[in-house]
């Protein structure tokens, strides 16, 4: 009796547990049923299509350069016998820099002016005689000659002595000097004697990109900052701007600085110039993220979901204003698109927004 009664609780437990995996199969198929449903839709992130004001400025780096530099090379040969600057004296255009030993030179100048006077001499006693007819009209023609060849040669006799004396080609501070009183000068190839900067104006090289360069002109008048001198504020004007990009498909833009008086800012310093618009008060467009569009902005294609889907649109892109670009149509306000993810989907594909 005992055996049968054992016999029977056995089959029972037996029969729960077939019971309990049966139903724990039928939760698990569930379950993975959703997970399989859940993992067909593509995680991505959205923004949403808003309307306001945009401000088009963007900044740009590069180096100062003085508006003018110069490595002065001497144009003439001889000693230098007088050296009257020294590294950072500020010279005047015009001002003598350097008297270089000139002997040879007057002497030459002196023999010129002798030999064109009497050229000139000559000259005029032709022209009385040929009134009487003394002389021949060819005679009177190789008197001018000789007067007219005698007068160049004192010119550049002249010039010669002038180059004994060289005088600054622009206004501006002694960077280098090279030379020093007893250097013999060569013309060639030429001595270098001094590199002349002017700092009282100042160039900023900068480099802008294809979608940046649209905007500007020669003329405009833009903020220039130094990297030294953060809370300064300096004004600028372009004055370059390449009609060709370079090797990295860039433009290179020249901002014209003038500096202060105390020329704070010294060439080869760091700086910075806004471009875009001065004006205050700035129209509200329609715009969306730059990385909403599939590929580049020139696809104008992005994905817009609706319903958990992704749907391919068609929009049309204005002005690109740093990463937020202008939305002229193809999308309205409150329209919320796909921001990343984008090379997981396609057209209708269903999507899992992660905040």
């Amino acid at each position: 009796m005992k055996k049968i009664i054992y016999i029977g609780i056995s089959v029972a437990l037996v029969g729960g547990a077939v019971v309990t995996l049966m139903n724990n199969k039928k939760q698990n198929e569930a379950d993975t049923a959703i997970v399989a449903q859940e993992n067909n839709a593509v995680a991505v992130r959205v923004a949403e299509v808003v309307t306001g004001a945009l401000d088009d400025n963007f900044v740009a780096n590069g180096n100062f350069a003085p508006a003018q530099e110069l490595n002065l090379a001497a144009e003439f040969s001889g000693k230098v016998i007088s050296v009257l600057v020294k590294e950072g004296d500020r010279v005047a255009k015009g001002q003598t820099l350097v008297i270089i030993r000139g002997d040879v030179a007057n002497v030459e100048a002196q023999t010129a002016n002798a030999n064109y006077q009497n050229a000139l001499n000559d000259y005029n006693r032709f022209e009385s005689a040929f009134k009487t007819g003394g002389v021949t009209k060819q005679q009177l023609d190789q008197a001018r000659i000789n007067m007219v060849n005698a007068k160049s040669r004192l010119t550049q006799a002249n010039i010669h002595v002038g180059d004994t004396r060289v005088k600054a080609p622009f206004s501006g501070i002694i960077n280098k000097k090279y030379i020093e009183v007893g250097t013999i000068l060569s013309a060639m190839p030429p001595t270098q004697m001094f590199e002349i900067v002017n700092t009282s104006s100042l160039k900023l090289k900068v480099s802008v990109s294809e979608s940046q360069v649209a905007q500007l002109k020669v003329g405009s008048i833009v903020k220039v900052k130094a990297t030294v001198y953060p809370d300064k504020e300096y004004v600028g004007k372009v004055t370059f701007v390449a009609p060709k990009a370079d090797e990295s498909l860039n433009f290179p833009i020249e901002v014209a600085v003038t500096n202060n008086p105390n020329n704070e800012i010294k060439a080869g310093m760091y700086g910075s110039v806004v471009f875009g618009s001065t004006s205050a008060n700035q129209p509200e467009i329609m715009y969306i993220p730059r990385n909403a569009f599939v590929g580049s902005v020139n696809s104008n294609q992005v994905f817009v979901v609706e319903n958990e889907t992704a749907v391919l649109k068609k929009v049309v892109a204005g002005k690109v204003y740093g990463n937020k670009v202008e939305i002229l149509s193809g999308l309205k306000n409150g329209d919320v698109v796909v921001t990343s993810g984008q090379i997981n989907l396609s057209d209708n594909t269903k999507v899992s927004i992660v905040k």
